[in-house]
């Protein structure tokens, strides 16, 4: 069975500003089974698309059809009624009233489509993280290599228009919509960077853009920074890459960040914490909804068990980042910094329909090694460290030039205090 969990997150949330990533954009976090395609799914059944209930029941589907017209003949605004978004509507309302609200949910086929190529990390765009801060997009910080590192789009850019129309009050959704398109086409963007009083439009060409899901730079003190955005196909192969990279330039100790990691593929969650725990550990459970328990365990025959290590998560480390950072923290093998996880623990089974959408039903619950509970409970850090909403996470991108003074007075106070629990000290640091 293909199994995964979702998140729907705040408008903060970092995504992907590229031409598939509404996965992102409308909220991932989630965990899915090995299989990245539709043949993983389960099917509808035999009734898909008819009432199996008891004529009593079935004969109240007649008041939704007398709103469904209603609606059509009289609201005053013609133009907003959309078939295709009423139907959406309609269905995530029923899905809503189970209570598993953000998890169990339905999505529509070119949402499933664009889900299953952003666990693929190659996209088409112009290659930027944003989120959202006041009434406009913000970039968080270019991916490197991409388009818009290439045109000068920097961390903290504020994009106010693009291609000529605000951004002001827009959905991360309807952004994405705007700078997605075909490589070598181009989008201009009105860009307002922090250091300049007056906005500049850059004209950036869109381009098939591979988004890491790890990288990493060696900072002071001889600490490896790694970041692992996304438990998507590759996760497993560049963690390895940057542990091997990151001892043979000398790292000592590490920073292991998981803020923002929406999640990702269940095989990559379970081979990438393998790295850090023995070999055959139990390194979550399954809680299925008659109370039984299923157990994976850690699957790495030469794990990096030595070096120091703590972590960083906050409220946008989802499902499989609170997989992976639990069982670190079960086993004591690293120290959580951070605020708490938002709890993304539902096991969700995917059930494709017949036009390629799909219902994702919660019919499991993730536990950690100890058997603590992720859903709706979060993973609590060992050491609580708040950032502003307005202080954006320092990443290897944007900490890669950084002196020993810029990091001991960056406003990313979670790295500072990481420093502090691996015994570094930043005013000898070289």
């Amino acid at each position: 069975m293909n199994r995964m969990t979702k998140w729907r997150p705040p408008l903060w949330m970092v995504v992907v500003l590229m031409g598939c990533t509404l996965a992102l954009g409308t909220g991932a976090g989630y965990v899915q089974g090995a299989a990245s395609n539709s043949a993983g799914f389960i099917s509808g059944g035999p009734n898909t698309g008819q009432c199996t209930e008891s004529a009593e029941v079935c004969s109240k589907f007649s008041n939704f059809w007398e709103v469904w017209n209603i609606a059509e003949e009289r609201f005053l605004d013609p133009k907003a009624l959309n078939s295709d978004d009423m139907i959406t509507g309609a269905i995530n309302g029923m899905l809503d009233s189970l209570n598993d609200r953000g998890h169990t949910r339905y999505q529509t086929a070119e949402e499933f489509e664009r889900m299953q190529e952003s666990l693929q990390g190659e996209f088409e765009g112009i290659g930027a993280y944003i989120g959202t801060e006041g009434e406009y997009p913000t970039v968080t910080a270019p991916i490197e290599g991409s388009p818009a590192e290439a045109a000068g789009i920097k961390a903290g850019d504020i994009i106010l228009s693009v291609n000529g129309e605000s951004t002001r009050g827009l959905e991360l959704e309807e952004v994405v919509n705007k700078v997605r398109g075909k490589p070598g086409t181009t989008v201009t963007l009105e860009i307002q960077h922090l250091d300049q009083e007056a906005p500049v439009e850059l004209t950036v060409t869109r381009a098939a853009v591979n988004v890491p899901a790890v990288t990493w730079r060696m900072l002071p003190g001889k600490v490896g920074l790694i970041k692992l955005s996304q438990f998507q196909e590759k996760a497993t192969a560049e963690l390895k890459r940057a542990l091997k990279e990151a001892k043979e330039q000398g790292a000592e100790k590490l920073i292991l960040d998981v803020r923002n990691n929406p999640g990702g593929l269940l095989n990559q969650a379970v081979s990438v914490t393998s790295q850090f725990l023995p070999e055959g550990e139990v390194l979550l459970r399954v809680r299925e909804r008659d109370g039984t328990e299923d157990v994976y365990k850690t699957n790495e025959s030469n794990p990096e068990t030595e070096l120091p290590v703590v972590v960083l998560i906050n409220q946008g480390s989802a499902s499989s980042a609170e997989i992976f950072s639990g069982a670190l923290q079960d086993y004591g093998r690293a120290k959580l910094i951070g605020v708490q996880t938002p709890g993304a623990g539902s096991v969700l089974s995917p059930f494709q329909l017949d036009d390629g959408s799909a219902v994702y039903l919660g019919t499991a619950e993730w536990l950690t090694p100890k058997g603590r509970q992720i859903r709706n409970e979060g993973i609590e850090p060992d050491i609580t460290v708040s950032l502003p909403l307005d202080v954006y996470p320092l990443t290897p991108t944007t900490a890669k030039d950084l002196s020993v003074e810029e990091i001991r007075q960056t406003e990313d106070t979670q790295i500072q205090r990481a420093y502090e629990e691996l015994g570094v000290d930043l005013s000898t640091a070289e």
